[in-house]
């Protein structure tokens, strides 16, 4: 893996919600892709690089389910925090003119669902123009099937697949 710019770079963490960590998820528990990503985000903090969390509200509800906060450890880190109430984490949320502001043109992903709200996010940054890496370790799916179609079918085709070991600033 190439060697980012903390200029040009950012975390993108999506739904590490207490609710959604805590569920049965594979490759790895919800607890370990927590982990790593709050690896990255202390990485990124240490660069000068924007950690932006995403957390997912269900829409036309008065009360959202228990356990839908950020986990503490991931609102503490975030320099800025999105709701989206879709799966992806571009629409209606101002993260492209946030991202934009700052002069970001790379992202590198972390969270839960692989295959959904990270795969989602992924999509439509792609369509915007950025570059981006995923780190395999710091994310985790329903089923570790549905994890290992998205990292080794889909998200090859966005961008470089890399392991947390793998990331580094210049």
């Amino acid at each position: 893996m190439r060697t980012l710019d903390s200029g040009r770079t950012a975390l993108v963490l999506v739904d590490l919600m207490d609710r959604i960590v805590s569920l049965p998820l594979a490759p790895r528990p919800g607890a370990d892709a927590l982990t790593v990503s709050l690896e990255l985000a202390a990485l990124f903090q240490a660069a000068g690089a924007p950690v932006v969390a995403l957390r997912v509200e269900r829409p036309n509800v008065a009360e959202q389910p228990p356990g839908s906060a950020l986990v503490g450890e991931v609102a503490a880190v975030a320099d800025a925090v999105l709701v989206k109430r879709t799966i992806g984490g571009f629409h209606g949320t101002g993260l492209h003119e946030l991202l934009r502001a700052r002069g970001v043109d790379t992202l590198v992903f972390g969270g839960i669902a692989t295959n959904l709200g990270v795969e989602s996010t992924a999509r439509a940054a792609a369509d915007h123009g950025y570059e981006l890496v995923f780190v395999e370790d710091a994310m985790t799916a329903l089923t570790e099937a549905e994890h290992r179609s998205a990292v080794d079918l889909d998200l090859p085709r966005f961008g470089e697949v890399v392991e947390r070991g793998a990331v580094r600033f210049g």
